[in-house]
């Protein structure tokens, strides 16, 4: 199970493994206070692409398609994680004001194909 959080919300248990996938580091938390396993910014979209989306040059669903491009650059870091999810949940961490249309949500579809097309 891939599920996604932000870092503003309290851990629980049943998070699992918990990965942070911002490329920069969340504001007003301290590195010693995020319960995290794992950074994984190669993951993350890149800097060109993160500012494009916030200074809204990009739509959606546009930033959607550039980000999946991005990723397939990087399909082996993405099986690894993927194959981790089939044994426990993960929890991508991510600092958006916005839930519903964000990078993290991107990547947890993608990473739950990549899931799929290895079964």
């Amino acid at each position: 199970m891939i599920q996604c959080k932000r870092v503003y919300d309290a851990s629980a248990r049943e998070d699992g493994y918990r990965i942070l996938v911002d490329r920069l580091w969340p504001r007003g938390i301290k590195k010693t206070e995020l319960v995290y396993d794992e950074w994984c910014k190669s993951l993350t979209p890149s800097s060109e692409l993160r500012k494009a989306y916030h200074s809204d040059t990009l739509d959606f669903a546009a930033f959607s398609q550039a980000y999946r491009q991005e990723l397939a650059q990087h399909e082996a870091e993405g099986e690894r994680i993927a194959a981790r999810a089939q044994t426990q949940t993960v929890t991508l961490l991510y600092a958006a004001k916005q839930t519903e249309q964000n990078h993290a949500q991107v990547l947890a579809a993608w990473l739950r194909q990549l899931a799929v097309s290895r079964s």
